[in-house]
């Protein structure tokens, strides 16, 4: 890569700060919704601006706003194609409308089979779990957009081979442990209330919560819910190694009956009979404990804390922190920063049936959703970052999960479509191999089990990847059937101004400034051929920090 492309960083900042436009400020914002509780949702987020005497940022642009929900709705950048044609469409509900289209994508499904693939078992598979089979169970549940309860309630019951029922390898990735451990079942305890219950009680294994109302007699209460169940592993015979191979595993009942026994700190031996939140269940042989726990969890949930918690995971998945922080720590220790929203929306959302995606049309509706990423003097307090409560004056700015940069390199260069149109050497499964190697290797150098990092701090090898990676090389090549090749090649990029316009909606979501013209024009009057010019252009914009976050 030529030397002058770091002229452009230090000229241009790698484009990290955003053109902003808005709305005045007499306008009163609306997304095209007119359902009663976005606007609830306004009201009650305005209140606490009121309260805290600061001024929201303005309404995001509509290129500020079209990335952002493609990236948070589908797991990726739009196409430039998109961009373009939102950009020039005068509807005043097109917000509302491109909402609606992008739940109703293929690309929904994919990107939420993926959020939760991760958040249930993380991105490294647990050994003998079948992550194929639970994607498989969890991309039928969101393109049926099943109840959330339902697919809760699935998730915590299932038995069976792993290949054969989906769902049970949520389980099975808990199972790690000797199956003789009194530790056995811990981690699917801790696990099961921190994801579906949205509570931290890991630490009451061990002594009374320092801060909520756990206490330890109810972590083993709890855990003792999870006493019924057992991984097996089986083997088959390979007769070209002579050796047993891993087959498949299977999650079976197993009999247990009366309580669990745990020592205090004090050396105290204590009992615990299965009790989920007061509720006694019969602690007999013939009851299926994880089967009533499932039903207390999923239908019988009177205080909603299953709806409560996924309603908080949401809204910060789309906003980047939640009403609490963390998203999974809920409780009397850690009152969230909009009470009376958080207890509506969880209300709303048993009442539309645990429907995912009008949770997710309330909250993509939302004016603090439509805002803008950039601060103003009058909200700069309001900065989760630095430990602050969330006022959501402002969109926050959030680092690409490595699903989403990975997919939004392909969609913005069109680099699988070249190695597929013939622009790699090799045949089909050769290419197919290709594509593979680089999304291995993203997941390796850029992937994490933190569910939602709220901050972006790069590595050197990131950082290699993505300038000099194999993705990112054959992403500006030019070869044929990449999107780079399209721009220097159709009659409809004649000029040099409008192949610029090209690679920045394709890349940053939005056009250049005429600053940002005038100043590569006359850069790219250097080079000794428009290629070269054009290729160190689309790099620069793929390795800026606006590329990089969701903003």
């Amino acid at each position: 890569m030529k030397s002058i492309v770091m002229t452009w960083g230090i000229c241009f900042g790698l484009m990290a700060v955003l053109c902003q436009s808005g709305m005045g400020a007499d306008q009163k914002f609306s997304s095209g919704s007119t359902d009663p509780i976005v606007q609830y949702i306004d009201e009650q987020i305005q209140k606490t601006w009121d309260e805290n005497e600061v001024k929201p940022s303005p309404v995001a642009d509509d290129a500020e706003w079209v990335r952002r929900v493609h990236l948070d709705v589908v797991g990726h950048v739009p196409a430039g194609q998109v961009v373009d044609e939102f950009l020039r469409d005068k509807n005043p509900a097109k917000r509302s409308q491109l909402i609606e289209t992008l739940l109703a994508d293929p690309g929904y499904v994919r990107n939420f089979t993926t959020y939760w693939t991760n958040t249930l078992i993380g991105r490294v598979t647990p050994e003998k779990t079948n992550r194929p089979a639970l994607e498989k169970f969890l991309r039928e549940s969101f393109a049926k957009n099943r109840p959330w309860n339902e697919i809760a309630y699935d998730l915590l019951s299932a038995e069976g081979r792993f290949d054969e029922n989906g769902a049970v390898n949520y389980l099975l990735a808990q199972l790690q442990l000797n199956p003789n451990s009194e530790e056995y079942v811990v981690e699917a305890t801790a696990k099961t209330a921190r994801i579906f219950l949205g509570l931290q009680v890991q630490c009451t294994q061990c002594h009374n919560h320092p801060f909520n109302d756990w206490k330890q007699n109810q972590f083993w209460e709890f855990n003792s819910f999870f006493r019924q169940m057992r991984r097996e592993d089986y083997e088959k015979y390979n007769p070209a190694t002579g050796r047993m191979d891993d087959d498949y595993s299977e999650l079976l009942h197993r009999d247990f009956d009366g309580p669990v026994y745990y020592e205090t700190r004090a050396g105290l031996m204590l009992v615990a009979y299965p009790k989920y939140f007061g509720t006694e269940v019969d602690p007999g042989s013939e009851t299926n404990r994880r089967l009533e726990l499932a039903k207390s969890i999923t239908r019988d949930d009177s205080n909603k804390w299953l709806a409560r918690a996924m309603v908080n995971r949401m809204w910060g998945h789309y906003f980047a922190y939640g009403f609490t922080r963390p998203i999974d720590d809920m409780g009397p220790h850690n009152p969230p920063s909009h009470p009376e929203l958080l207890d509506r929306l969880t209300d709303e959302f048993v009442t539309s049936g645990y429907d995912l995606k009008q949770l997710s049309r309330w909250i993509c509706n939302s004016e603090a959703y439509n805002l803008t990423s950039k601060f103003n003097p009058k909200n700069e307090i309001d900065n989760p970052a630095n430990g602050e409560v969330p006022l959501f004056s402002h969109m926050y700015v959030k680092p690409l999960q490595v699903e989403q940069l990975f997919d939004s390199l392909l969609v913005a260069t069109e680099a699988d479509t070249a190695i597929r149109d013939g622009g790699a050497s090799g045949n089909y499964e050769r290419r197919q191999m290709q594509q593979q190697n680089w999304t291995e290797q993203f997941l390796r150098i850029f992937g994490n089990d933190e569910e939602e990092p709220t901050l972006y701090s790069g590595t050197i090898p990131q950082a290699l990847l993505m300038m000099n990676g194999p993705l990112v090389r054959t992403a500006i090549s030019g070869e044929k059937g990449s999107y780079l090749y399209t721009v220097m090649t159709n009659p409809a990029y004649k000029k040099d101004p409008e192949r610029i316009r090209a690679l920045y909606l394709a890349a940053l979501g939005r056009g250049p400034t005429s600053t940002e013209i005038k100043g590569l024009q006359s850069m790219m009057a250097r080079y000794p051929d428009r290629l070269s010019a054009f290729q160190d252009l689309y790099w620069a914009l793929l390795n800026s920090n606006e590329f990089i976050v969701n903003h």
